[in-house]
Parts: structure tokens; C-alpha cells; sequence
């Protein structure tokens, strides 16, 4: 009978253990749960942006040390940009330390140092534009500040607060405080 009671007991204590060691092996696991961002932004160096027309023909080519769309943001910021558009036999390009493209907009935005250089037909030089900030429009194709911008053609020189490019009207237009020095070349 004591050995009856003891197989019992023992019997009992082997459940009662294994009920124990799975429930604490059977803690519960914690779940990993993802959120989605909503926009995480990206960055490239070396980058090549090509904006083409509706013909599949390039309205631009920009080129940048850096690119980088920060998260949430409605902008790309750019760093050490080279550009390049054209517009008939106009060739137009125009360096600057940053740059910025606005989402859901056709404007790149040029700033520190930028450089512009034109090549018109029927002219011998190029026309250089020297300023701090400058705005590109690739719909209308428009380029324009109102910074104080410098001249540069044929060996003369003007300088002015504002200028508007258009283009496709091929013309320059200087906004206001125009101030030049033109020596007639012989």
C-alpha cells in the first residue's frame, strides 16, 4: 500500500513539475510591432538628375555632390551643383555651392557663388552672370533673382540689383539700380 501511495505521489509530482517547467517556458513572447514611416527621405552622392520634356528630350541636367531629401520634407537640399539646360541654341550653364528643388514644383533654387555662363547665337562670347541667388523655372523657363547680380559680356561689364532670363522670349532683362561702364570695341 505504501508503494501504491508513493506511485501516486510521484506520478503527481511529475505532472504538477511538468505543468510548472511549460508554463514558464510558455512565457509570453513579446510582439514586434513595425510602424510605418510615413517617409524615411533618401541621399546620394555623386548624383545625376535629369528632368526630360513631354518629346523625352532633356529640359536639364543637374549634377550634385550631394543630394538629400530630408524626412517630412518638401525639399532636396543639394550641395556643390552644376546644371545644365538648354533652349534652342542657347546653352546655359550654372554652378553654385547649394541648391534646392521644391516639391511638386518646377523651381531649383541656386545659392553661394553661383556662376551662370550663356552661349548665344550670333554672338562671339559668352554671357557670364555672377550672383548669390538664383532661380530656375523649368515649365517657363525662367531664370531670375533679386540679388545683386554682375554682368559679364564681351569685355563689359553691368551690374544690377535683380534679373529676369526668359528664355524662351530670349531675353535679359536688368531689374533696377543698373550701374555700367561700356568702352566701344573697335
Amino acid at each position: 500500500m505504501i508503494y501504491r501511495i508513493f506511485a501516486i505521489l510521484t506520478v503527481a509530482a511529475v505532472i504538477i513539475g511538468s505543468l510548472l517547467l511549460a508554463r514558464q517556458n510558455a512565457a509570453p513572447q513579446a510582439t514586434t510591432v513595425q510602424q510605418a514611416t510615413p517617409d524615411e527621405g533618401y541621399s546620394a552622392r555623386d548624383a545625376q538628375l535629369v528632368q526630360t520634356g513631354p518629346t523625352g528630350l532633356p529640359l536639364y541636367t543637374l549634377n550634385a555632390a550631394t543630394i538629400r531629401q530630408l524626412p517630412n520634407a518638401d525639399q532636396v537640399q543639394l550641395s556643390q551643383v552644376s546644371m545644365s539646360f538648354q533652349n534652342g541654341g542657347e546653352r546655359w550653364t550654372a554652378t553654385s555651392e547649394q541648391g534646392e528643388l521644391l516639391r511638386g514644383t518646377s523651381q531649383i533654387d541656386l545659392t553661394g557663388h553661383v556662376q551662370v555662363s550663356a552661349t548665344i547665337p550670333g554672338s562671339s562670347a559668352p554671357i557670364r552672370i555672377a550672383t548669390d541667388a538664383l532661380s530656375f523655372d523649368s515649365r517657363s523657363d525662367i531664370v531670375s533673382t533679386a540679388d545683386p547680380v554682375t554682368l559679364t559680356w564681351s569685355g563689359q561689364r553691368l551690374d544690377a540689383l535683380g534679373l529676369v532670363a526668359d528664355l524662351k522670349a530670349h531675353r535679359l532683362q536688368l531689374e533696377s539700380s543698373v550701374h555700367a561702364i561700356v568702352t566701344p570695341s573697335r
